[in-house]
C-alpha cells in the first residue's frame, strides 16, 4: 500500500502545489459536458500559463460551447511550473475563444490582467472574479478546503473540484453532503491520483511515477447533476440478525461493505464512508455520521453506553460509519 507521508508533511507545511494531470481532468470532465454550454468557467487556484485545467478548457473552448474562461494564480508572475510564490502581485488570464480560425488559444488571444494583491481566492478582487463565474473547476489547496467550499456555497456557485476523502467527515462539509448540496463525482481510478509535484514520492515501486506524488483517497466533489448520482445500487443480500449485528452503542446494524447492504431492511444501517461513491438520494437517506459522536444528531439512536465517538461492536470500536436508511 502506498504511503502518504509526503502528503502529510506537505499539508503541515501548507505546501499545496499538487498539479493535476490532464488525463485525470479529461476523464472526469467528460461527464459534465452539457453543463458548460454558454457558461463562464473560473479556475482560481491555478497558474494560468501552465495549468492543465486552463489547457483543457482553452483547447476545448468551442467544443464545450464556453462563453469565457478565467484563471488566477496565487503570488506568481513566473512561468515556472513550481513558483516560489514570492511575487506579492499576481495576475489573472481571460480567454473568450479562438479569433484567427486556427482553433488554438494563441498568446495574442489571451488577455493578461494584473491583480493588486497576491491572488488569494479570499481577497476582494478574486471574489469579484468569482462572482462573474458560473462554474468553478480547480484543485484547491487541501489545507484550505473548508474555507474554499464555504466560499463557493456562500456565493451560490456550481463547481467541480478535487479534495481528499477525509473532508467528507469535516463538520463543515458533511452537512452539505447530507442536505444534497454537494456530492462525489466519478473519481480517480483506484481511489488514488498521481499529481505533478516537486515533493518526494514515497509510493511503492509499482505506483511510483517520476516527477509525481501519489495521493490516495482523493476524490472529485461537485454540485452539478451527473448520471452516476441517479444510478440505483443493486441490492441482493437478505437481512438476518446473525449476518448484520447491531452496535453496542447505537440502534443500527453494521454493514461492512456497500455491496452487502441488505435489500429488505428498513432500519438504520452503518456503512463505510466509501458508500458515498454509490449514493443515490432517491434510493437512500443519509441520517448522519458517527464521527464526533454524531454532533448531537443521533440522540434517538443512542443506547445506554459510555462511548459514542465511534460505533462499538462486541466491545470494540470500529471505523467511522455513515448512518443511512433505505427509502421505500
Amino acid at each position: 500500500m502506498a504511503k502518504n507521508t509526503a502528503l502529510t508533511a506537505a499539508k503541515r507545511a501548507k505546501k499545496d502545489e499538487f498539479y493535476t494531470q490532464l488525463a485525470d481532468i479529461e476523464n472526469e470532465l467528460r461527464h459534465y459536458r452539457p453543463h458548460f454550454q454558454g457558461k463562464t468557467v473560473l479556475c482560481n487556484c491555478d497558474d494560468p500559463r501552465v495549468s492543465n485545467f486552463f489547457h483543457y478548457f482553452a483547447y476545448n473552448f468551442e467544443r464545450l460551447g464556453l462563453k469565457r474562461l478565467i484563471t488566477v494564480c496565487y503570488k506568481n508572475q513566473d512561468a515556472d511550473l513550481f513558483s516560489l510564490n514570492q511575487c506579492e502581485q499576481a495576475i489573472w488570464l481571460e480567454y473568450t475563444g479562438d479569433r484567427n480560425g486556427n482553433c488554438v488559444p494563441d498568446p495574442a488571444e489571451i488577455g493578461l490582467h494584473p491583480l493588486q494583491g497576491d491572488g488569494d481566492f479570499r481577497s476582494e478582487e478574486c471574489i469579484a472574479l468569482l462572482k462573474q463565474a458560473d462554474i468553478v473547476v480547480t484543485n484547491p489547496p487541501f489545507s484550505l478546503f473548508r474555507d474554499y467550499v464555504a466560499q463557493l456555497i456562500q456565493y451560490g456557485k456550481k463547481f467541480v473540484i478535487i479534495g481528499h476523502q477525509n473532508a467528507i467527515k469535516y463538520k463543515e462539509i458533511f452537512p452539505l453532503i447530507k442536505n444534497n448540496q454537494l456530492w462525489l463525482g466519478y473519481g480517480f481510478k483506484g481511489g488514488a491520483g498521481h499529481f505533478i509535484s516537486k515533493y518526494e514520492d514515497v509510493a511503492v515501486a509499482g505506483d511510483h511515477k517520476a516527477g509525481m506524488i501519489r495521493v490516495s483517497g482523493v476524490v472529485w466533489y461537485t454540485n452539478l447533476e451527473i448520471q452516476k448520482r441517479h444510478e440505483e445500487l443493486v441490492l441482493y443480500k437478505t437481512y438476518s440478525p446473525e449476518a448484520y449485528p447491531k452496535y453496542d452503542n447505537y440502534d443500527a446494524i453494521e454493514v461492512g461493505k456497500t455491496a452487502e447492504i441488505p435489500m429488505d431492511y428498513d432500519g438504520v444501517m452503518g456503512v463505510p464512508i466509501t458508500f458515498l461513491d454509490k449514493y443515490n438520494p432517491e434510493q437512500f437517506e443519509i441520517v448522519w455520521t458517527t464521527d464526533r459522536g454524531g454532533d448531537g444528531f443521533l440522540e434517538d439512536l443512542k443506547k445506554s453506553h459510555s462511548r459514542f465517538d465511534a460505533p462499538v461492536l462486541d466491545g470494540k470500536g470500529i471505523y467511522t460509519r455513515l448512518f443511512i436508511r433505505r427509502k421505500k
